[in-house]
């Protein structure tokens, strides 16, 4: 180990490391963060080389974060943070010890998913109609289930209609750092919602599906800010954008659509992220049933 080694030096290495691994954009900006506080609480703490740090160092720091007000979650993110980016050190020859081996993650309350009543959905698509692009994500999200990243991902060419005599459409759904790419089916309200919007599109040469005024791509920011209003109005509290997902997850259990179908059409990794809803729905399911309802 190079005793002229700082903490301070090795953070950008870190970083590059976690590029290098492909991680997701958010993760490189929440570990990149964590680290940061990290090391400038070890400084102020006369640490500054990494054959400084003991696990008492460590240890005492996440009870100082608890202590502050964090939470057990955040707590739990920072700690996977710092055993990661030592884990990282002792990789590389940086440093001979491993002192984040000795933390323990808190213990984190799992909170059930919120999913919207059919009273509470209905209230925000009449909570939306003012807005026909707005309106539209709404409805997308809530009939195909798809995340607000991924949202955000599609392009115009990845619609495909259906062709009359009862046939429906689908979607091509991107992959995105770290989620599965794949085709879900578009239902009779989502491909109205889509025509409808497609109808008020500004024209521009931008791929992008959903768009500003302007022709600019519209952000995640922007639409978690829309619906927030929306939720708003609609007098519905204590739900989020990613609420619709979990309602078109636990729409279909509960209408007996199988665990195997699901997990795909979700782009879960694992069938265990498709079974944990289960325990908050009382569902019927077949493994011939593929079919999806409509909300």
């Amino acid at each position: 180990m190079d005793p002229t080694t700082t903490l301070r030096s090795t953070h950008e290495a870190f970083l590059a490391f976690l590029k290098k691994k492909k991680r997701a954009h958010a993760t490189l900006l929440a570990y990149g963060t964590d680290i940061e506080q990290l090391i400038a609480y070890l400084e102020k703490e006369g640490c500054v080389n990494p054959a400084d740090i003991t696990g008492q160092h460590l240890t005492t720091y996440m009870q100082k974060l608890a202590d502050e007000g964090y939470t057990a979650k955040s707590v739990s993110r920072k700690t996977n943070s710092t055993k990661t980016y030592f884990r990282f050190l002792r990789q590389e020859g940086i440093a001979t010890d491993d002192p984040a081996q000795e933390l323990i993650h808190p213990k984190v309350e799992s909170k059930p998913p919120r999913m919207l009543t059919e009273i509470e959905y209905r209230a925000l698509r009449d909570a939306c109609r003012g807005d026909i692009r707005i309106g539209t994500i709404v409805e997308v999200l809530l009939q195909t289930g798809v995340r607000i990243g991924e949202l955000v991902n599609i392009q115009v060419d990845d619609i495909h209609f259906g062709q009359g005599n009862g046939q429906v459409g689908n979607l091509v759904i991107r992959p995105m750092e770290g989620h599965l790419g794949r085709t879900v089916p578009l239902n009779r309200a989502s491909e109205e919602a889509l025509h409808a919007y497609l109808a008020i599109r500004p024209k521009t040469k931008e791929k992008a599906l959903f768009i500003t005024k302007t022709g600019r791509p519209l952000l995640v920011r922007n639409i978690r800010t829309a619906i927030d209003r929306c939720f708003e109005i609609a007098g519905i509290s204590g739900a989020k954008v990613n609420d619709l997902r979990h309602t078109w997850i636990a729409y279909h259990l509960k209408a007996g659509v199988s665990l195997a179908v699901l997990r795909q059409l979700a782009g879960h990794k694992r069938i265990t992220t498709t079974e944990r809803y289960l325990e908050y729905v009382q569902a019927q399911t077949t493994e011939s049933k593929v079919r999806l309802g409509e909300l």
